[in-house]
C-alpha cells in the first residue's frame, strides 16, 4: 500500500476505530491497541473494496471482531487497565449524561445505538456488520432506547417524568 493511501486510511478511520473499541472495551489503552491492530491489518492485507461504504463496514466489523478476541483472551480477563494511572487519555466522545448512560448499556445495545446514531447506519447495515439478524438489531435499539429513557427520566435533573415522553 502506498504512503498516500496509508495516510488516507489512518486519517479517515483512526478516530472511528478508537471510539468503537473504547465504547466496546471501556479502556483507553486497549482501544489504542485495537486501533493499531486494525490499521495494521488493513494496511498489510492489500484488500480492495468496491466502495468507501464497503471499506468502512469492513473496518467496523474487523474492529468489533478484534474487540471480541481481546475480551475472550486470558490476558484481558486477568489484567487491570492502566486508565486509572494514565495522564493522557485517548480522544473520547464528549462528556454528557446521555453518553454516560449509553456506556452503561449491555454491549449489543451500546454498539447498535452507537452505529445507528453516531455512524448513521441503518438496521440492515448494522445487522450485517454485527453478524446478527435485522430483527435482533431492532430489538437491541428498542430495548437500548427504553433503558436510556428509563434511566434518564429517573434523573430529576431532567425534570421530566417517564409518562411525559409519550405525550
Amino acid at each position: 500500500m502506498e504512503e498516500k493511501e496509508v495516510r488516507r486510511v489512518v486519517e479517515t478511520y483512526s478516530d472511528m476505530i478508537l471510539r468503537i473499541s473504547y465504547s466496546y472495551l471501556q479502556h483507553t489503552f486497549d482501544a489504542e491497541d485495537i486501533c493499531q491492530t486494525v490499521l495494521l491489518k488493513i494496511i498489510s492485507c492489500n484488500r480492495s473494496f468496491d466502495t468507501s461504504e464497503h471499506e468502512k463496514a469492513w473496518i467496523i466489523r474487523t474492529t468489533i471482531n478484534a474487540c471480541h478476541d481481546l475480551r475472550k483472551s486470558a490476558f484481558f480477563k486477568n489484567t487491570v487497565g492502566f486508565d486509572a494511572v494514565s495522564e493522557k487519555e485517548a480522544t473520547e466522545l464528549p462528556v454528557s449524561d446521555l453518553l454516560d448512560e449509553i456506556k452503561k448499556l449491555p454491549v449489543n445495545y451500546r454498539m447498535s445505538i452507537y452505529l445507528h446514531y453516531y455512524e448513521g447506519y441503518s438496521v440492515k447495515e448494522i445487522a450485517k456488520i454485527m453478524g446478527k439478524s435485522a430483527l435482533a438489531v431492532s430489538k437491541y435499539l428498542s430495548r437500548g432506547r427504553k433503558e436510556l429513557r428509563k434511566s434518564l427520566c429517573e434523573d430529576e435533573a431532567y425534570g421530566v417524568k417517564a409518562g411525559e415522553l409519550y405525550e
